[in-house]
C-alpha cells in the first residue's frame, strides 16, 4: 500500500474461534489505506471495541459463553493488555459502550445489559449491575427470549438506549447510583428483529436496523421525556433476497444527509437518502467487497470501512459527497473479522 503519510491509527476485532487474530492494530494513510501494525489474541474472540472517552484505552467485549470485558493501551504498533479481563456476569456479549466512568455491555446470549465500574487506572472491574430483559418474539429461532444486541447513550448522555433482537423492542433505561432502571419499552413491528441503531446529528431522530427483516426503523426521539416514537419503516434492499439476507450496521453521515447500512448474505451495502429527518429513500445498493460484512464504520476522514466476517479482510469505500455512493477503494486481509474502530 502506497497511500501516504499516516493520519492515524484503525483497530478491528476478530473472532480468535474462527481463526481471527484478535484485537488487530493497524495505520490509516492519507488515502484511506490500511497498513496492518501487530495484534494480539490474549483475549478470546474481541468482537467489539470501543475507545474511552480520551482515546488512550481501548476496550473490548470477550463473546464467550462466560463473557467479559478487556482494556488494552492502544498506543503500540500492538494493543497491549493492561488487566486481567472483568467478568460481565452474562453470556456472549456483542457490543460495549463506555460512559459516565463505565462500561455498558448488550448481552446476545443472556438478554441482559451489564455495568461495570471503571477503576481509577481506567480497567473495568467486574460487573456491578446485570438488568435482564423478558420476553420473547414470534420468530420460532431467533426469538425464543431477550436478545440485547447494543446499548449505547443517547446524544444527550442521559439515557442507556438497547436494542432488543429476540424482543422486538428498544428499551430507554436510566442510570441512579450505578444501577440501570428501565425507563421505557418501545415495541416495534413483531418479527422484526431490531439489532442497531445509529442516531442523526440532529439528536431527534432515530434509525433502528432490522437484522430479521431487511429494513430501518426511522423513529423520533425526546431526550427530555427519554422517549422513541416510530413513524415509519423503509427498505434496505430493492426486492425480494434471492437468500439469506441479515443487516448488520447503521451509519448516518454527519450532515443527516445520508444513511448507509450492511447486509450480510445479500453482501451489499445501501444507501438511503434521509430528504427529511422522518423519512428514507432507498437510493442503491453496492457489493460490500467481501462476504458477510459484519460491521460498517466512518472513519474522520469520510471513508466507509466494512469489516467482512466470512471472506476475512477489511474493505473500503471513498463516497460520492453528492449521491452518497459508495465506490470500492482498497482491502486488507483481516481473518474473521468483526468490528472496525478508528482513534
Amino acid at each position: 500500500m502506497d497511500g501516504g503519510t499516516q493520519t492515524g491509527r484503525a483497530y478491528i476485532g476478530s473472532f480468535t474461534a474462527a481463526g481471527g487474530a484478535g484485537v488487530v492494530t493497524a495505520a490509516v494513510a492519507a488515502d484511506g489505506g490500511l497498513t496492518v501494525l501487530g495484534a494480539t489474541a490474549e483475549v478470546p474472540d474481541p468482537s467489539y471495541l470501543a475507545l474511552g472517552p480520551g482515546g488512550d484505552v481501548l476496550y473490548a467485549v470477550s463473546e464467550t459463553a462466560d463473557g467479559a470485558v478487556a482494556a488494552f493501551d492502544p498506543a503500540g504498533g500492538t494493543a497491549r493488555l493492561l488487566a486481567a479481563p472483568a467478568p460481565v456476569a452474562a453470556e456472549g456479549p456483542t457490543q460495549l459502550s463506555v460512559h459516565g466512568g463505565r462500561v455498558f455491555t448488550a448481552n446476545y446470549g443472556s438478554g441482559s445489559v451489564s455495568v461495570l465500574p471503571l477503576r481509577a487506572d481506567a480497567t473495568p472491574a467486574p460487573a456491578a449491575h446485570v438488568l435482564n430483559h423478558h420476553g420473547s418474539g414470534p420468530h420460532p429461532q431467533r426469538q425464543q427470549g431477550p436478545h440485547v444486541h447494543q446499548v449505547v447513550p443517547d446524544p444527550s448522555g442521559r439515557w442507556l438506549v438497547a436494542v432488543d433482537l429476540g424482543t422486538d423492542s428498544v428499551r430507554v433505561h436510566g442510570l441512579r447510583d450505578g444501577m440501570l432502571t428501565l425507563h421505557r419499552e418501545i415495541a416495534l413491528r413483531p418479527g422484526s428483529g431490531p439489532r442497531h441503531l445509529a442516531f442523526h446529528p440532529d439528536g431527534g431522530h432515530v434509525y433502528v436496523l432490522n437484522e430479521l427483516t431487511p429494513t430501518v426503523t426511522l423513529c423520533r426521539w425526546d431526550a427530555g421525556s427519554g422517549d422513541l416514537l416510530p413513524v415509519g419503516e423503509a427498505s434496505v434492499l430493492s426486492g425480494a433476497p434471492a437468500g439469506d439476507a441479515y443487516p448488520s450496521e447503521v451509519v448516518v453521515s454527519p450532515d443527516g444527509r445520508f444513511l448507509w447500512t450492511a447486509t450480510r448474505g445479500e453482501d451489499v451495502l445501501s444507501v438511503l437518502a434521509l430528504d427529511a429527518a422522518d423519512s428514507a429513500r432507498l437510493l442503491t445498493t453496492v457489493p460490500c467487497g467481501g462476504h458477510w460484512p459484519r460491521d460498517l464504520a466512518l472513519s474522520p476522514q469520510g471513508l466507509l470501512y466494512v469489516a467482512n466476517e466470512r471472506s476475512g479482510d477489511v474493505t473500503w469505500f471513498t463516497v460520492d459527497p453528492d449521491s452518497g455512493t459508495p465506490a470500492f477503494a482498497g482491502s486488507v486481509p483481516a481473518p474473521a473479522a468483526s468490528c472496525v474502530l478508528f482513534g
